[in-house]
């Protein structure tokens, strides 16, 4: 296992983690993890040197944290725990969103799910409209300062709205943002339009989630289907993929596995791993062969060629600013200019 750090917190992170969507039950497809089932793979998870382990207050109402918790027992120290607020995962008005009384409340029952007096990590589920980031800032600041998080991050928020918020954190002098998770995958590559890019600048690690497109880049699904009632596609098909690109691109993963001895699900790993400004790529898995087979990612190199043919299978035109700065920074300068 490969390390890399994480921001600029001082931390280093393994190149995989393990995220704990699958854990519990009540979200379909999705939960098929029960507890026996998750010490094993969390075993195999910190044997295989991953140190970063993800989860959510609202991933089956709580469950995956208990599991993960129970799971982790008496290696918590070895690890990064990351864990998220803000989703709404019951019916009381007031259970969701990021407002002070929110944030801190579901903070503390976290904990006490997890077993655990700290969250390495505690993230931004999603962005709140109803509340002034200004309130929301100073709930995880006080977090922070009663020592029960550590360290900040939000997920899958635009990257001009996470631009405002760090302004508010700065501004107020509030614990700021460490790292920012996002959606990103060979079908799905939005991300490097502008959050990775803003992560760079401004000094944010980076956890990918949804790597495999919730399945899709496995192979198990073609152009005619695919996939059975048991397989999360099948009945939850996030992200969206765009299936004519998405195919093709299945297509190229296919054959480079075939000239490597890999699987699809490998390739499409290690090419994210090798993508510029990802810190580390969260897994979801819901056996203990399929961990095992994704792990194994991190041992495949692929080529110059092999990562350009995979680049051109998903590349989406640039912006219009972006080429139009490529345009006037690639122009000769003018020696002079006369007026007529």
């Amino acid at each position: 296992m490969r390390y890399r750090p994480l921001g600029r917190t001082g931390l280093f992170v393994s190149e995989l983690g393990l995220g704990s969507l699958t854990f519990g039950r009540g979200m379909g497809a999705v939960t098929k993890v029960d507890q026996p089932t998750a010490d094993r793979m969390v075993s195999r998870a910190l044997d295989a040197g991953v140190n970063v382990f993800d989860s959510a207050d609202s991933y089956s109402e709580g469950q995956a944290e208990e599991i993960l918790g129970r799971a982790l027992g008496a290696r918590r120290d070895d690890v990064l725990l990351a864990t998220k607020v803000g989703a709404r995962h019951s019916s009381r008005i007031n259970d969701g969103g990021l407002s002070y009384s929110h944030v801190v409340t579901s903070v503390e029952a976290s904990l006490r799910r997890l077993g655990t007096d700290w969250i390495d990590l505690l993230q931004i589920a999603e962005p709140d409209p109803d509340t002034p980031f200004e309130e929301t800032a100073q709930a995880l600041d006080d977090l922070v300062r009663r020592g029960l998080v550590r360290y900040l991050g939000f997920c899958d928020m635009p990257a001009w709205e996470a631009a405002l918020a760090l302004g508010v954190q700065w501004s107020r002098r509030t614990r700021t943002f460490a790292a920012a998770q996002t959606y990103y995958s060979l079908v799905g590559r939005d991300a490097e339009r502008d959050l990775l890019p803003l992560a760079a600048r401004v000094g944010l690690g980076t956890l990918v989630s949804s790597p495999l497109a919730g399945g899709f880049l496995t192979g198990k699904y073609d152009r005619h289907g695919g996939g059975t009632i048991e397989d999360r596609r099948t009945t939850l098909p996030y992200p969206h993929v765009d299936h004519e690109t998405g195919h093709d691109a299945v297509d190229v993963l296919r054959a480079i596995a075939g000239e490597i001895d890999a699987t699809p699900a490998q390739v499409a790993l290690a090419w994210l791993l090798g993508r510029p400004h990802v810190t580390c790529v969260l897994l979801g898995a819901s056996s203990i062969r399929q961990l095992y087979e994704n792990i194994r990612a991190g041992e495949i190199e692929l080529d110059e060629t092999q990562r350009a043919r995979l680049d051109a299978v998903t590349t989406t035109p640039a912006p219009h600013a972006e080429t139009w700065r490529t345009l006037v920074l690639d122009e000769e300068p003018f020696d002079e200019i006369t007026l007529t």
